[in-house]
């Protein structure tokens, strides 16, 4: 069997459903790294907002960057921890949650799709966080190019805050 390319796409609604799967399957409670839990309405929203990134391999959602205003991430508990920490310019927006497929993991997704937004929110500063024992997504957001600029505990977990400017 041929497996089928990876698109890198600019999100349309249509994909919520897709991206909430992948979430669903990758949530900390169900074995996977990821904190955020977004519903379908909160993903449209947030995508109404601002543009997010999926990886497309035939009509799977294999992975996702969402993105979101800094005012809105103000609504998200952990977020109102990371901006604490570090708020971020005038012109701050949070990346993340970012996800790629278990078996797409290692090929450069990620990489991919952060490119991607890059040319979506050229010169702009991302600011986003990752556990602090998520080794895997520390280094890849440290190959991103991305800095470390501040830490935080939320729920007794230790978080990296990161930043870039695209």
């Amino acid at each position: 069997m041929v497996e089928e390319a990876i698109r890198i796409e600019a999100a349309r609604e249509s994909d919520a459903d897709g991206i909430r799967l992948l979430m669903e399957a990758n949530l900390a409670a169900n074995g996977g790294s990821l904190s955020a839990d977004l519903s379908r309405g909160q993903i449209l929203a947030l995508m109404r907002e601002l543009p997010m990134v999926v990886a497309r391999q035939g009509e799977r959602i294999a992975g996702f960057l969402l993105t979101s205003s800094i005012e809105s991430g103000r609504a998200i508990p952990i977020l109102q921890a990371m901006l604490a920490a570090y708020a971020g310019g005038p012109d701050a927006y949070v990346y993340g949650p970012v996800c790629v497929a278990a078996d797409l993991r290692g090929q450069g997704v990620a990489q991919a799709m952060f490119e991607a937004l890059l040319r979506l929110l050229p010169g702009r500063e991302g600011v986003l966080f990752v556990r602090a024992d998520n080794e895997p997504s520390l280094r890849a957001h440290a190959r991103m190019g991305m800095r470390e600029v501040a830490r935080f505990d939320y729920r007794d977990t230790a978080h990296v805050v990161f930043a870039y400017r695209g």
